[in-house]
């Protein structure tokens, strides 16, 4: 059976992540925009001490009525309109009080978006040390599997992931990310890829070529 990383003798006991069939069809709902996860979190708060910037977009009106306007900035590469909450020099979100978010309820799209369980389905870190508590968590998670076809989807996922970063000269000039996120999104978009029967009689570069396509007709049925 397909499980998550190996846990290091130093990481506690490990935390269910749920049956992984329906967690992928979920996160392929939330990627389009036609849907969302729910993350058992528990006391967890790794993405809100490690360093990332929430992107608050103008629909997040009940955020940016809570979030002071002096903490939001343009940032580069983002649509018209959206704004950026950047992390304290510390690395803390600036919501984030007592260790509890102070706007959980009303808290960004982004955040609600943000599910470390991408990382244990694609056998990757989520980062360096900056993302140590994240990394603590994903070495913890666990799917189970309902079906043969789940564990085959697990296996698809984990074996995209590896030939994202293996194989990046099969890409060519083509743009492939280098991102802990960026990988483990990819490979989920394109994971069917490595379930195709004929797999192992293709070269890296149908391969990567395939993955790119697989990535476009994803993003194809995003939601407006």
């Amino acid at each position: 059976m397909i499980v998550s990383p190996a846990v290091p003798s130093d990481i506690p006991d490990a935390v269910a992540a749920g049956p992984f069939g329906s967690w992928l069809e979920q996160f392929g709902a939330s990627l389009r925009g036609s849907g969302g996860t729910d993350v058992p979190c528990g006391d967890c708060t790794g993405c809100c001490t490690s360093g990332y910037s929430i992107q608050v977009r103008p629909n997040d009106t009940r955020a940016r009525e809570r979030i002071p306007a002096a903490l939001l900035v343009s940032a580069p590469g983002f649509p018209r309109g959206d704004l950026t909450l950047p992390a304290l020099p510390d690395g803390l979100c600036p919501m984030l009080k007592s260790g509890k978010c102070s706007i959980y309820a009303d808290r960004p799209q982004t955040c609600l978006d943000y599910d470390c369980r991408i990382f244990a389905a694609a056998g990757i870190d989520a980062g360096g040390a900056d993302k140590g508590v994240i990394n603590r968590r994903v070495r913890q998670w666990r799917f189970s599997y309902l079906s043969d076809a789940d564990e085959r989807a697990h296996a698809a996922v984990l074996a995209a992931a590896s030939f994202i970063r293996e194989k990046r000269a099969a890409f060519g000039a083509g743009r492939v990310p280098t991102a802990p996120t960026g990988i483990a999104v990819l490979a989920i978009k394109a994971h069917a890829v490595f379930l195709a029967p004929d797999i192992d009689a293709k070269s890296d570069r149908e391969i990567a070529a395939a993955i790119v396509t697989a990535g476009r007709e994803f993003d194809s049925t995003l939601a407006p």
